[in-house]
């Protein structure tokens, strides 16, 4: 599994593209509120680990309006 998440898709890790997928979702989650920080954790935590467990399904996310291809290039 280790050498899956280290698996490169447009020049990024699976294990990158999981934690900024999970990391926009929870951001823009409809709940993210500043009185349930905790709840925007546990969701965060959650769907990297699901996406992480799921490459394929990860890379399907990217491109989309979930996450852009240039996401990476966007925030260097």
């Amino acid at each position: 599994m280790e050498s899956v998440l280290k698996t490169k898709y447009l020049g990024y890790s699976i294990n990158q593209w999981a934690k900024a997928i999970a990391l926009r979702l929870s951001d823009e989650w409809d709940g993210n509120k500043k009185d349930n920080e905790e709840d925007v954790l546990i969701l965060r935590k959650v769907l990297e680990f699901s996406l992480k467990r799921n490459p394929s399904g990860c890379k399907k996310l990217i491109g989309t309006t979930i996450i852009e291809e240039d996401y990476f290039h966007k925030i260097s």
